[in-house]
């Protein structure tokens, strides 16, 4: 049996290992040490009026959250496996997804766009969240006191799929002077994928002015890339028998222990306006700090 999450056959999800572990550079910054915080981040456009009945008995935590956003943050989390054979790669990850700390109610907003109990097919009366927003807990040496902040969410202000990994400032001479979350190494899921890393620099001329600037990779662009779409690629690895990229038992069972909290005892779902970010105390969720995406 091949369960299949189409976000582990992403071009750009697979670089999520594959950067990190053949460039020194990320390999030696990967842990606490170096890194604040973690966004996985999905805003869709996109309403949910041709799968009404599916949704209202599904919302964004089942549909996403304990789906594609989890086996994303496992994709960041693991440890350096043996190898990147199926066995060494399928291990690595579901190991860390058994240090995910249970979602914790007071560190989750739910939410539901204005008008969703007016789709056809929707209970009048539904209290089915379209938008969630999530900070977890990895309690592993390498993450332990990293927050992962994880949102998703229908009818929102723009469609993107993004990691982003927030840099610490370093100490030394400019240490409180930089912008905030102005180093910041991106991963966009989107397409055939992109990888982005923005940087403080000096601003050219006669004072010392810092600034951000931004370097680009289009993954596509390489020469010779051959990108395959998420599920021609995860059927293409079952039948070469290839369970690299494909969920096994024991993390699955891992990630509804995660989620129980919040499904046993969801927090109120809160209204928000469609082409908006969501619910205004997702922004409180992540403060001081900011969602890369929509600040």
């Amino acid at each position: 049996m091949y369960r299949i999450d189409h976000f582990l056959g992403k071009e750009a999800t697979q670089n999520l290992h594959l950067l990190r572990f053949a460039n020194g550079l990320f390999a030696s910054s990967w842990n606490r040490e170096h890194i604040e915080s973690v966004q996985i981040d999905v805003p869709e456009t996109l309403d949910i009026s041709d799968r009404a009945q599916f949704y209202d008995a599904t919302g964004a935590v089942l549909d996403m959250l304990v789906t594609h956003l989890f086996q994303v943050a496992a994709e960041v989390a693991m440890e350096p496996p043996a190898s990147l054979g199926a066995q060494d790669l399928q291990a690595a990850r579901e190991k860390v997804i058994g240090c995910f700390r249970p979602l914790d109610p007071a560190e989750v907003v739910l939410g539901q766009f204005a008008g969703y109990r007016d789709v056809p097919g929707v209970d009048p009366r539904s209290t089915r969240d379209t938008y969630v927003a999530a900070r977890l807990w990895v309690d592993s040496d390498r993450w332990r006191g990293v927050p992962f902040y994880l949102r998703t969410g229908k009818r929102m202000a723009t469609s993107a799929q993004r990691v982003s990994l927030i840099l610490r400032d370093p100490p030394g001479p400019l240490n409180g002077r930089l912008p905030r979350d102005a180093n910041v190494l991106c991963f966009s899921l989107a397409g055939d994928g992109d990888i982005d890393l923005s940087l403080v620099t000096k601003k050219p001329g006669p004072a010392l002015e810092l600034d951000v600037a931004h370097a680009g990779i289009s993954l596509a662009s390489l020469p010779g890339a051959d990108p395959l779409p998420p599920y021609v690629r995860l059927i293409h690895d079952v039948l070469l028998g290839d369970r690299s990229l494909f969920t096994r038992p024991d993390g699955l069972a891992a990630v509804w222990d995660v989620a129980e909290p919040i499904l046993s005892r969801p927090p109120q779902v809160q209204p928000y306006a469609p082409g908006s970010w969501g619910p205004a105390q997702a922004s409180e969720l992540i403060a001081p700090g900011n969602w890369i995406l929509g600040q």
